[in-house]
């Protein structure tokens, strides 16, 4: 089987437990280090799927791996090759497919509760999930739902937390969360939070606040949509 090749734009924002659940259904992944300077693959079918993480900075930037990114993504949709975007990348999967991305009133980091809609799309990626779950958030900017795609997630500070299109999914939450990362984000991001007057904005102790019992809940979110997503690899089946 081809591999599923993970982009990665900042040095702190990896595939996380994504690679835990690739690595339990025996799916070979490699890691596309555009924060390194490596070169954005032209031929989507080199893979049995892509995925795209989060970073700081913004689709609308005016940085040389974003074009190449956007016409990557485009193709895959047009060749059926699944595409997964966590946070930026759900950014960059919404403007390669004709939407736009834009700031949010408010910036959202920590953990909040997201509403898994009604309607089909909704139930097949989220329906082993509560009808409202805690997911993990860090973005100040928010994308909208591209022509043909269906809205399957939001909530109170961000209407748009996700959307679907056949096999592809394009998120605002991040679902790949480790403890790890938890404590490197809050490291790194300590001034951000600090400076932000933004209500949906949590403290450092408070996003480490029964973290255990939060992760394992969001695992077992994650745990599903990944699953979900594996089925349509090319090549898994």
């Amino acid at each position: 089987m081809k591999p599923v090749a993970i982009f990665r734009h900042w040095p702190t924002e990896g595939p996380g437990y994504f690679a835990t659940v690739l690595g339990r259904h025996h799916i070979p992944w490699r890691v596309i280090e555009i924060d390194s300077g490596e070169a954005v693959p032209d031929d989507p079918r080199a893979f049995s799927g892509l995925a795209f993480m989060g970073g700081p900075m913004s689709v609308n930037d005016d940085l040389p791996w974003i074009a190449p990114e956007l016409q990557l993504i485009r193709a895959s949709v047009e060749v059926g090759v699944p595409v997964l975007g966590h946070c930026l990348g759900g950014q960059l999967m919404s403007k390669a497919l004709g939407g736009a991305v834009s700031r949010t009133p408010l910036k959202e980091i920590g953990w909040g509760d997201v509403e898994v809609l009604n309607n089909p799309a909704a139930q097949q990626w989220f329906g082993h999930a509560p009808a409202s779950f805690m997911s993990f958030h860090w973005h100040g900017e928010t994308f909208t739902i591209p022509s043909g795609a269906e809205r399957v997630l939001a909530n109170q500070y961000c209407e748009n937390q996700a959307f679907a299109l056949g096999p592809h999914l394009g998120m605002q939450c991040h679902i790949e969360m480790t403890p790890d990362m938890i404590d490197t984000w809050c490291a790194t991001g300590a001034r951000e939070i600090s400076r932000s007057k933004s209500p949906a904005v949590q403290t450092v102790d408070a996003i480490k606040t029964d973290l255990e019992s939060r992760m394992q809940a969001l695992h077992r979110i994650a745990d599903g949509v990944y699953a979900r997503w594996i089925r349509g690899l090319r090549g898994s089946g």
